[in-house]
């Protein structure tokens, strides 16, 4: 990245969009207003309310952490983009992206991850008429060969979401075809379980910045990170180096990789989190500190052009993919 110029202008703006956490925001904007006054920058609350087709923007820099679950702000941020914005994370491939492929292109990537099948949708909105719509499908499905290839036990879960919301670990056919039919119109995956021994959540910012820290996804909420047993020889490497690999792949300057880490394996669980959890509560003051940081770097650098999203040239993930690649096992 270039170095920093203290160039200053008045226009350099940073807005932040966020749903109820509370604890990074207000710090984030006064670290980066501290950080950012000899440039000129000046970050605050995004505020919006309805958006022209062209409509220059009112922010040099957006870091969008809700427009997953605010389709306006989604709308708003990919037409920001064209008019010349710089966003956090890139609105057009987070709103394509999605587990299946990211197994697919870790796995093409040379990093591990389970044996995955996506599913057909249980059920479909009122205008499909499954003997009409769904001729490219072949029933019934084969339950069997499925759970061949992924083994028991196995998990079951939405294809694009989080928080291990309707997640469903099942021992047994009778159990998956249960939860299969409570997933309603939800794109499911069936997943390989791994029984790990070691867990590590990565936090990635800038696809460079990793921070890795063990985690227990089994623990209350507020005691999943354990901040005071850090990884570290080969397991830090190998956590590192894979994160990288794909948040690089991805182009996600903000996210958190997860690794279930057994026989000495590291499988990619959970990487599709571009909006990951910055509370300070959860993932501990020392490690809140490092990414309001790198953060507050980050946004500096794009708002005074030391820097450039990995998407604004010619970014996409197949340039990392070597066609000679073996998948990972």
């Amino acid at each position: 990245m270039a170095p920093l110029s203290s160039t200053a202008t008045p226009t350099r703006r940073v807005g932040l969009l966020v749903g109820r956490e509370n604890s990074f925001p207000q710090p984030f904007l006064e670290t980066v207003n501290r950080k950012g006054r000899e440039f000129g920058i000046v970050a605050e609350l995004a505020v919006l309310q309805g958006t022209r087709e062209i409509e220059d923007p009112a922010y040099a820099v957006l870091v969008d952490r809700i427009s997953h679950e605010v389709p306006y702000y989604r709308a708003h941020l990919k037409s920001a983009v064209l008019m010349g914005a710089i966003v956090i994370n890139d609105p057009f491939w987070w709103q394509a992206d999605e587990k299946f492929f990211e197994c697919t292109l870790a796995r093409k990537l040379g990093v591990a991850v389970p044996r995955t099948v996506v599913l057909p949708n249980k059920d479909y909105v009122p205008d499909i008429d499954p003997a009409a719509s769904l001729r490219n499908l072949r029933y019934p499905l084969d339950w069997e060969a499925m759970l061949r290839y992924v083994g028991l036990p196995a998990v079951l879960k939405p294809n694009v979401g989080g928080g291990w919301k309707d997640v469903s670990v099942v021992d047994s056919l009778e159990e998956l075809l249960a939860a299969y039919d409570r997933s309603g119109q939800k794109t499911m995956i069936l997943q390989q379980f791994i029984d790990w021994d070691d867990y590590v959540r990565c936090i990635c910012i800038g696809r460079e910045h990793i921070l890795p820290i063990r985690y227990n996804p089994k623990a209350e909420f507020m005691a999943r990170y354990e901040v005071d047993r850090p990884p570290d020889g080969e397991l830090r490497r190998r956590a590192v180096a894979d994160a990288t690999t794909l948040v690089q792949a991805l182009g996600y300057d903000m996210d958190t990789v997860e690794f279930a880490v057994k026989d000495g394996v590291l499988y990619a669980i959970d990487f599709l989190n571009p909006a990951p959890d910055f509370d300070n509560f959860s993932i501990k003051e020392e490690s809140f500190a490092w990414v309001l940081e790198r953060m507050c770097d980050l946004v500096i650098k794009y708002a005074i052009g030391a820097a450039e999203p990995p998407w604004r040239r010619d970014h996409r993930w197949w340039k990392y993919v070597e066609r000679s690649a073996a998948p990972a096992t």
